[in-house]
């Protein structure tokens, strides 16, 4: 007879449900319930931009880059009042070629959240790469162009897209090795477009002049190809430390009021620079110089550029980088009303290419540090993105408009657009300035908070100002001094 089951306490039936037997206690002793859970895992600390370093080897690369990009497009100019001296695309109107200059300003603005969406699944060098070679097939193309709308898909559409990978997948690149010096670091940057469009208007002028159309657009082809090529390796981005939020579109910044004033700079800014860029050259024709000396006065607005744009950045570091930018947005209003308008002789247009060249361009040179400001570092790319689709607008109907608003046959054609420019930056002065208010206000309050959380709130009352300086600095955000 089989031995009947034992029923000790020790033993027990297992559980019907399925689950384990009960840990034997002497288990429990070898792992100790702790006492006190871990503390959840913290924010990364914040990264620090090295402020210098490989940061200016990459400064070099992008000042190169602009030059190959920027610049171009800065010399569009020369392109522009050499279709309208000739009859070089018959049946084409001088509309048609104002809008193949903003086509490509504007795609170049308008690609801006794809090649934000594209830095999130590739390399800042692979997106780089892809817009230099729709830039130089771009080029290439246009050389054999024998109408009008090849015209507006090659140089304006590819050409501009290539322009828009380079010069977005890179910007976002030099404010993250730099903070203190980082205004300036981005003046020197933007001052390439300065210099390529000074080397570009001049050569791009006497290649058509000697070698026709075609030879022009291949040779800047090829410039374009060695430089970006050569820089692209160089460049480098700190992703890896500063993890940026890269959201193509991201909703929530344009609910705030700070973001919209950044945006609302840009889109005025933009219709008063276009005009200026692209309507000098012609508008030394309709004034009576000569061709030689219209390519001059837009080589002349790009070397104002190139000396302007670096010490823009330098004075935007020690002075604030919203401060900076609104009063050179308004030197730039004042420049138009005060010399280009009034300007009668050849050298009086050669002062105001110099000074509005220094200016005008204040945008570009502060739009990365201004972003920051308002938003913070790893918000900066989103930021850009919003930024770049705010002025595909002004980028693509500026120039018609000047084109619309000039009067062939009056003593001076371009008065209408030039009125036109100046009150742009008059808008756009007035934004910064809303802004500025908005920083300082903004600060205040993070100090109260600061000192309230400290205890220094409820020490004796402040001394009352007594000196200029101190109420200047004391009074409303509206109008007092402070760096921001």
């Amino acid at each position: 007879m089989a031995p009947a089951p034992s029923t000790s306490s020790s033993s027990k039936p297992p559980s019907l449900s399925g689950d384990t037997p009960a840990t034997p206690p002497d288990a429990l002793s070898l792992h100790p319930i702790p006492s006190e859970l871990p503390a959840p895992l913290s924010d990364p600390p914040a990264d620090i931009p090295p402020d210098g370093g490989y940061g200016w080897v990459c400064v070099f690369a992008l000042f190169f880059i602009n030059s190959s990009t920027w610049g171009i497009n800065s010399s569009y100019g020369v392109f522009l009042a050499h279709y309208l001296s000739t009859d070089a695309f018959p049946g084409a109107t001088p509309l048609h070629y104002a809008f193949i200059g903003g086509l490509s300003t504007s795609t170049s603005m308008v690609i801006g959240p794809l090649v934000t969406f594209s830095l999130r699944h590739a390399s800042t060098r692979a997106v780089m790469a892809l817009g230099l070679a729709m830039e130089v097939g771009a080029l290439i193309a246009a050389s054999f162009a024998t109408q009008i709308w090849h015209l507006f898909l090659t140089q304006g559409v590819l050409f501009g897209a290539g322009m828009g990978f380079l010069f977005t997948a890179s910007i976002g690149a030099i404010s993250q090795w730099f903070s203190a010096k980082r205004s300036v670091a981005n003046g020197i940057t933007a001052a390439g477009s300065g210099i390529g469009g000074l080397a570009y208007s001049l050569g791009i002028r006497a290649i058509i002049a000697r070698h026709g159309l075609a030879w022009a657009f291949r040779a800047v082809a090829l410039c374009a190809l060695v430089v970006n090529a050569a820089c692209t390796a160089l460049l480098r981005d700190r992703n890896k430390h500063v993890r940026p939020h890269q959201r193509a579109f991201d909703v929530a910044l344009l609910r705030r009021w700070s973001v919209a004033l950044v945006l609302a700079w840009g889109f005025f800014s933009m219709l008063g620079y276009i005009v200026i860029l692209f309507s000098l050259p012609d508008y030394a024709r309709s004034r009576g110089f000569s061709a030689t000396q219209g390519s001059v006065l837009g080589a002349l607005l790009n070397l104002g550029m190139a000396f302007g744009r670096p010490l823009v950045g330098l004075a935007s570091d020690r002075w604030g980088r919203i401060n900076v930018g609104g009063l050179m947005t308004a030197v730039t209003a004042v420049s138009c009303f005060a010399i280009w308008i009034p300007a009668r002789s050849f050298g009086v247009a050669v002062l105001f290419s110099l000074i509005n060249g220094a200016v005008c361009g204040t945008f570009w040179t502060t739009i990365a540090p201004v972003a920051v400001e308002v938003v913070g570092i790893r918000e900066l790319p989103s930021a850009l993105s919003l930024v770049w689709m705010s002025v595909v607008l002004p980028t693509t109907f500026a120039e018609p408009i000047a084109l619309y608003l000039r009067e062939p046959g009056a003593e001076n054609p371009y008065l209408h657009p030039q009125v036109f420019s100046g009150m742009m930056y008059v808008a756009a002065a007035i934004t910064m300035w809303l802004l500025r208010a908005w920083k300082l206000g903004e600060n205040d309050r993070k100090l109260e908070e600061e000192n309230r959380e400290s205890g220094k709130g409820d020490g004796p009352p402040a001394v009352a100002p007594s000196g200029f300086l101190d109420r200047w600095k004391a009074g409303s955000k509206w109008w007092r001094y402070g760096w921001v």
